[in-house]
């Protein structure tokens, strides 16, 4: 028999036929057509195709994922109240050729064969790497029709839970939003639970979509129960009891029988956290162990260390380099007693301070406290030393409003390096005394989104002080200052701050009294692009000027922030004011820019500033850390 040439031919052909189809692989996917990014979001995150971007993709598996596509879409367009879109799915190679998937969705929804597949898998063949786009018309969205929303029971008339059954969304006539749908829903739940109402049940909870009226009808009713009450406190300190549990229980700010409200907890929680004794605070409501309707409150405190050291080192225009050093104990016995001392020593100022403070458990979150603070600063222009006795009771009056009260005993020695001796020379002067009693009150007052960084709101403070002393005991003197702040956002990353202060002293004679119970203008926050205190009545000598300080003080601030990426920003800012005798401020005016930093410790602001009033005036640096209230 003559040999057969065609085996080796067939034998070729079926062992190109037995080959795997060529891999295709997906190098990005285009989402058109949808108004909202968080759509768009939605639909990538929901797309099995999602992951096999970047990836080689057998023809068949191909195939599966294109025809699966727009039922995907669908389903995650549905939470945002679109049940009816057109979805056309497209591939194109990167030569730009495209082929229409629409009809994929028709075929199996698996990886199995099929015609489809075939023709798909020599389509991969061809296009090894591959964009797909989804082209989406949302159409018509979904809007509620039908609207049955209710608290059945006590709950239903409790004020709480009517402002929560208010602010439910969607309503009648808007489009079925099932993120803001499940966000109501979760806001009754929640204030029924801040209230009380731990027996709540959802008595009818409905959705019924009709697709073809592109109409939703809902229905969403509770049974509230009963109210339940407040129980005892039970207060637990781990490992060991540090402070006594019954001055803990004065804090506690119900007394059993009460009706159940969260915001009690919540109060206990902050005085807890106001006092510093504890590292850890817990209070937590326990309904499954109520009784008679009485719901008891665990309390779980975990004791902070006890003793507190800090160190660090400073720098100012005033003072020159200095280092700091402190130590408290955060409880000096069972009773809560506190204790401090604090050391600041620089160049040109020098401060010594020690405090003791006892909670005062019986009238508002605060402290009665006593302190002693000696004060050294000697410069160019001033030599000072005072010794000052306070005696202060401070307490939490709301949220937003602190109050004070305070007794003070000043002494203080005080002379300036030159003086006029009514010849017109400049001759040195002796120290003067002064000695004052004074009591001062003292309001703050704070309402803002966020104390440390704030966009919204506003605060100020209000003092009121006056007493007689005087080297001689006949001076006498009255003080009203005040300041306020305000903060408005401007976009998401920008805001304004204004600022203003104001105060005004009553007396004879305002040198009087001592350089501490002055007012001044300039410096850091106040009126930058001058120098510290530097605003206001001076004498000229041949050593420099010397500021003497005024009775009166006005000052204005107003700042632009913005930040640009992550922590970092600028600012612009034009501040002006005046320390001042008489009626008319000799206002000073100083623009600038700043550096702004979102630091682990908090704000940092670094400003460079220019005041407008002379034309030789300096640059000034000026720094600042810390919160803006």
């Amino acid at each position: 028999m003559p040999p057969c040439r065609a085996r080796p031919t067939l034998f070729l052909l079926c062992c190109l036929a037995a080959m795997p189809a060529l891999a295709a692989k997906v190098t990005r996917i285009e989402i058109r057509g949808l108004p909202d990014a968080a759509m768009e979001a939605n639909v990538r995150s929901a797309l099995s195709l999602s992951d096999a971007v970047g990836k080689d993709v057998r023809p068949r598996r191909l195939g599966y994922l294109l025809r699966v596509a727009e039922d995907e879409t669908r389903r995650a367009l549905e939470p945002f109240g679109y049940y009816d879109p057109a979805i056309t799915v497209t591939r194109s190679d990167r030569a730009g050729n495209a082929n229409d998937d629409t009809d994929a969705g028709d075929g199996q929804d698996d990886d199995t064969g099929g015609d489809d597949a075939d023709a798909q898998a020599a389509g991969a063949r061809r296009d090894r790497s591959l964009t797909i786009t989804l082209e989406v018309t949302p159409g018509a969205p979904v809007r509620v029709r039908g609207f049955d929303l209710g608290v059945d029971g006590p709950g239903g008339s409790d004020a709480g839970v009517v402002a929560a059954l208010d602010g439910f969304h969607p309503r009648a006539g808007e489009v079925l939003d099932h993120a803001r749908y499940e966000a109501g829903k979760a806001q009754v739940g929640a204030a029924l639970a801040r209230h009380g109402y731990f027996d709540a049940a959802p008595a009818t909870h409905r959705v019924e979509v009709t697709r073809a009226d592109h109409a939703a009808d809902l229905a969403l009713r509770w049974t509230s129960g009963d109210r339940h009450a407040l129980g005892d406190a039970r207060f637990s300190q781990v490992p060991s009891a540090v402070i006594r549990p019954r001055l803990l229980a004065k804090l506690v700010p119900w007394t059993p029988g009460e009706p159940y409200d969260e915001a009690m907890l919540d109060r206990l929680r902050t005085s807890l956290v106001g006092l510093d004794y504890f590292g850890l605070v817990d209070v937590q409501a326990v309904p499954a162990e109520a009784q008679d309707g009485r719901v008891p409150v665990d309390v779980q405190l975990t004791p902070a260390k006890r003793s507190i050291y800090s160190a660090g080192a400073s720098y100012g225009t005033a003072s020159g380099a200095g280092i700091s050093l402190g130590a408290e104990r955060r409880y000096l016995n069972a009773r809560g007693h506190k204790a401090l001392a604090q050391l600041d020593w620089a160049e040109k100022r020098k401060t010594a301070t020690v405090q003791y403070r006892i909670p005062a458990f019986a009238w508002l979150d605060g402290w009665y406290t006593a302190s002693l603070q000696a004060a050294d600063e000697v410069n160019n222009y001033v030599n000072s030393r005072r010794l000052e006795l306070v005696a202060s009771r401070t307490g939490q009056y709301s949220p937003r409003l602190a109050l004070s009260a305070s007794l003070h005993v000043l002494r203080e020695r005080w002379a300036y390096n030159v003086a006029d001796d009514g010849g017109g020379a400049l001759a040195p002067i002796d120290f003067r005394f002064a000695s004052f009693l004074f009591p001062a009150l003292r309001a703050e007052y704070v309402d803002v989104d966020d104390r440390l960084a704030p966009r919204r709101g506003g605060g100020g403070t209000l003092t009121l002080r006056g007493g007689s002393g005087g080297s001689d005991g006949r001076a006498t003197f009255s003080q009203l200052h005040a300041t306020v702040q305000w903060f408005h956002g401007l976009g998401p990353d920008s805001r304004l701050i204004a600022r203003g202060e104001l105060g005004h002293t009553f007396t004879r004679d305002v040198l009087d009294l001592p350089p501490s119970l002055r007012f001044y203008a300039g410096g850091d926050r106040s009126v930058r692009g001058y120098g510290w205190h530097e605003i206001g009545p001076k004498v000229d000598t041949d050593f420099g000027d010397y500021y003497t300080g005024a009775s009166n003080v006005v000052t204005a601030s107003l700042e632009v922030e913005r930040y640009f990426k992550g922590p970092w920003g600028a600012a612009v800012f034009v501040d002006t004011g005046s320390a001042f005798e008489g009626r008319t401020p000799d206002l000073h005016t100083g623009v600038g820019v700043g550096l702004r930093w979102r630091s682990p410790v908090g704000p940092v602001r670094i400003d460079v500033a220019r005041g407008l009033n002379a034309p030789d005036s300096p640059i000034t640096l000026h720094l600042n850390i810390g919160a803006d209230l």
